[in-house]
């Protein structure tokens, strides 16, 4: 089952993300991916964030030319200037209402200043 909270993002699955069999490239996904859990880092740091790690991707099944993918992110542990961001790729067939998870892995951020040094994550 999906999470219950809104995607950080959504998208179609389009021929120019396919290899020729027509299966979606795993490092276009993984940029969504990185793109959703920056959304999620960058709140939570309210600022600019940097990826440092990935950590934990598994490939479950893949994604088809035509699939909506959603991406959801969710921060499991913040640090003095990092955070861990869990997150989840479903994909759903055109013609159906049921979603599969097709990815998961845990990306490390740190939270970054205007000169692009670590500085710490405001607390809540």
């Amino acid at each position: 089952m999906p999470p219950a909270d809104a995607p950080k993002l959504r998208t179609i699955a389009m021929p120019a993300d396919a290899n020729p069999s027509g299966d979606i490239f795993g490092g276009w996904l993984m940029g969504l991916m990185d793109l959703a859990a920056g959304n999620a880092a960058g709140r939570r740091a309210r600022g600019r964030v940097a990826t440092i790690a990935v950590e934990g991707m598994k490939f479950h099944m893949p994604v088809l030319v035509g699939d909506e993918v959603s991406i959801f992110a969710e921060v499991i542990s913040v640090g003095r200037t990092s955070m861990r961001i869990d997150v989840e790729a479903w994909r759903r067939e055109r013609s159906e209402e049921q979603m599969c998870l097709v990815t998961e892995g845990v990306f490390t951020f740190v939270a970054i200043d205007e000169h692009r040094k670590p500085r710490p994550v405001p607390t809540q």
